[in-house]
């Protein structure tokens, strides 16, 4: 009898459970996709750049400080460049120098003449041939003298060219529109070839690299939608972005493929925060849904 009161008792709280659990189920609704399809992630600057001058050299000028947005192409620092500069104005002025051109095309003309005259003295028979080789030779000469002209030209025009190119190297340039990370240097400061001198960074868009398992990862594509849900933002919508880059190669360790995700950041959130991302199904998926369907 005793067993008999313990299993209807059992029974009873069975059934009760039962009838409890549907409109809790009920309430609760389907699972959010971001939460329970969620996979967490780092997201990363979609640049990070630590720039170098390529030559050792004297800071003259450093023009930014950490923290500030520099627009692709802006001068960020500058090297003490006075005395090349001085050499490519001088560089400049020779590579535009005509004058011993010019002095050789005149000669060359001279001598030309003269074996002409001489020439023509020949026929006559007031010349010798000895007068004639002479002057094929002063002929040559000059005409030789001509080409080293040019040529020393051509040749300060490359020397001027080379002194422009060290000169850009002592500018360092910004090649992204980022924010300076890390500035390394301070005005008069000496720095080395390939010396930090400072980190920039791109935040706007954001990027996530993503481990994805390989039956997953064979059904994504290359622009697909992909939701990001960031930190201290729940109440929030996610964010949309999308897929970016899908690698080659596998990892036969964790039997993942990486995807890289691209996502705006318009409020400039910072790179670095654990964020969760959900792959939104293709176009193909939502096709094949919808013949199911029918």
């Amino acid at each position: 009898m005793a067993k008999l009161k313990s299993a209807l008792r059992t029974a009873a709280m069975i059934v009760s459970t039962l009838a409890v659990s549907p409109p809790i189920l009920a309430q609760a609704g389907p699972a959010d996709p971001i939460q329970s399809d969620a996979v967490q992630a780092i997201s990363v600057p979609s640049a990070d750049i630590t720039l170098s001058f390529v030559v050792p050299g004297r800071l003259s000028e450093v023009s930014i400080k950490e923290g500030d947005f520099v627009p692709k192409g802006k001068v960020l620092a500058c090297l003490d460049d006075q005395p090349e500069r001085i050499q490519a104005q001088q560089y400049k002025v020779q590579a535009g120098d005509k004058t011993k051109i010019l002095s050789a095309e005149a000669d060359l003309a001279q001598k030309k003449l003269d074996l002409k005259k001489v020439e023509s003295a020949k026929a006559k028979g007031a010349a010798s041939d000895w007068e004639i080789e002479h002057l094929m030779v002063n002929v040559r000469m000059a005409d030789l003298a001509l080409k080293a002209a040019i040529l020393e030209q051509e040749l300060n025009q490359h020397r001027y060219t080379q002194a422009m190119s060290q000169l850009e190297r002592m500018r360092l340039v910004s090649p992204i529109a980022g924010r300076v990370e890390k500035l390394s240097v301070e005005t008069g400061e000496a720095v080395n070839a390939l010396g930090a001198v400072v980190q920039l960074v791109k935040i706007d868009p954001l990027w996530i690299d993503v481990p994805v398992p390989l039956a997953q990862a064979k059904k994504l594509a290359l622009g697909q939608n992909v939701r990001v849900q960031f930190p201290d933002a729940e109440g929030a919508p996610s964010s949309k972005g999308k897929i970016i880059h899908i690698a080659a190669v596998a990892d036969a360790a964790s039997d993942t493929l990486g995807i890289r995700i691209e996502v705006p950041n318009p409020h400039n959130r910072p790179a670095g925060e654990r964020v969760s991302v959900a792959f939104a199904p293709n176009e193909d998926d939502h096709h094949q849904a919808r013949l199911r369907t029918k």
